[in-house]
């Protein structure tokens, strides 16, 4: 069993930050890697030692694999932590990290292979009984045999990219006479964003949830399921909104879902974090969607109900440790939401909004926990991810953690640029989110740029009675300075 002493996060921005913060509580040092673009970013003053690798283009930096293993070389570095994005699934460099001689903070690069591709995972899983949507089993590009299919299957229906994700080469068809115009652009949209214009056919689910499991798995067989996130508030096909648990599993469908999601991990011979999501009806039917092969943004939220940190457990699992605990060991305490801080338009269809952050001020409290990787006085890079930061609140119940997620938000303070927080803290409020009876329509079903530009009228009356009242004591007092009538900062973000 080898021991890592010299990590290096082949990442960047909040991710390599807090990878590094637990390398080092467990006396290991780290190396960052960097781009022109971040040599001022926080990750790589955090670090012990710090590597440019490039100009600021990811394609130029972090997605060149030789000048990471040549930081790696450089530094002595003994192991690579991909975090999330940029190589984290590519299997190639999975294979390569390890022929080098170095150990690969994730799964094999044959797990990676595997479920990288849809297709491929689904045949994996079948052997394993896992429930999956009704479709096709294997790519199709004939039209006429593709039709057929569809009908066999039912309109609604998707065609998806096989190595397809972000929702990219993904399309709905409603009705017949529209399939092979959807078909031609799904195969287009695959093939110009993977190099793969393989497609497939599912039944389009009309009202789903997005409810994934973390899984860990260690290299002596042994895996587990550490609990579901629900992650069904998204736009454009990305999450915006998770949350743990489930507001709306039973403990016997948690534990059919917990045992898919551990054969789904079997079925690859799968060690390390994983995630495997699931794609949910509105009779609470579930389906196999997904696996990512590494550890996911919305991590945070497991680790504050299960008090597990996953970047730590990882780290032993690469180092031939075997999990710590079994299934029957695990349990889950109180509820955690967290939100994505995006330096985007809610207003504008989301649109990124990039600048320097002239404030920024993080909210803070018991049960409140700001992952980034910026402070004031720093510009979001227009090369990546605006993503600024994930806030996530943790309380004893769903209701107290959602309250505390306001009062998070209106104590985030952030100009100089658009974010969604706005947006978040509208869901956080929004009736169907608090009562559980959401699904990934949110957005398009409810929301509307208006409600985060207008003034709502109990707002606007409270603005008046203040007024009335000021106008009332200079009559009797006499003038009152600006000074002494003043608005709180939480009651001015409510009023906004």
């Amino acid at each position: 069993m080898k021991k890592i002493k010299k990590l290096l996060v082949a990442n960047r921005g909040e991710i390599a930050l807090r990878i590094m913060r637990s390398a080092r509580e467990m006396g290991i040092q780290t190396v960052a890697v960097y781009s022109e673009a971040d040599r001022q970013a926080l990750h790589v003053r955090f670090a012990d030692e710090a590597v440019c690798i490039g100009l600021p283009p990811s394609a130029e930096s972090y997605l060149r694999m030789d000048k990471i293993l040549e930081a790696a070389k450089l530094t002595h570095a003994d192991a690579i932590h991909p975090g999330y994005g940029f190589l984290s699934e590519n299997e190639d460099f999975a294979a390569l990290v390890s022929d080098a001689g170095l150990i690969f903070i994730g799964p094999s690069a044959k797990s990676i292979e595997v479920m990288g591709n849809k297709l491929a995972a689904k045949e994996a899983v079948s052997k394993f009984n896992v429930p999956l949507v009704p479709g096709t089993a294997e790519p199709i590009d004939d039209v006429a045999k593709a039709k057929k299919i569809a009908k066999s299957v039912g309109y609604p229906i998707l065609i998806k990219a096989a190595a397809g994700g972000g929702g990219k080469g993904m399309r709905i068809v409603e009705r017949e006479e529209d399939f092979q115009q959807q078909m031609d652009r799904a195969v287009s949209e695959a093939t110009s964003s993977f190099g793969d214009g393989s497609v497939f056919i599912e039944k389009y689910i009309t009202q789903p949830r997005h409810i994934e499991f973390q899984i860990f798995g260690d290299q002596h067989g042994n895996v587990v399921h550490l609990f579901e996130r629900e992650c069904s508030i998204q736009r454009r096909h990305q999450k915006v909104v998770e949350e743990a648990p489930s507001s709306i599993l039973t403990p016997e469908i948690r534990k059919a879902m917990g045992e898919a999601a551990v054969n789904v991990a079997r079925s690859c011979d799968y060690y390390g974090a994983g995630t495997v999501e699931f794609i949910m009806d509105e009779n609470l039917n579930f389906y196999f969607l997904e696996m990512n092969t590494r550890l996911q943004v919305e991590h945070p939220v497991t680790e504050m109900i299960t008090g597990i940190d996953l970047v730590k457990l990882q780290v032993k699992i690469a180092e031939g440790e075997k999990l710590p605990f079994k299934q029957e060991d695990l349990t889950m305490h109180g509820h955690a939401v967290e939100v994505r801080v995006y330096a985007e338009d809610p207003t504008n269809n989301f649109m990124p909004d990039i600048g320097t952050l002239k404030t920024y001020q993080r909210p803070q409290g018991n049960g409140i926990r700001v992952d980034d990787g910026f402070e004031q006085g720093m510009t979001i890079p227009i090369y990546y991810d605006p993503m600024i930061a994930k806030l996530i609140c943790y309380a004893e119940t769903r209701e107290q953690a959602m309250n505390k997620m306001i009062r998070a938000i209106d104590e985030y303070e952030i100009t100089g640029l658009e974010t969604t927080l706005g947006f978040c803290r509208y869901v956080m409020q929004h009736e169907a989110f608090r009562s559980g009876n959401f699904d990934t329509k949110f957005v398009e079903t409810h929301f509307k740029p208006e409600v985060l530009t207008s003034t709502p009228v109990e707002e606007e009356e409270l603005l008046a009675v203040a007024l009335s009242s000021i106008r009332e004591r200079k009559k009797n007092n006499g003038t009152i300075h600006q000074e002494q009538h003043t608005i709180s900062k939480w009651k001015q973000n409510r009023l906004h």
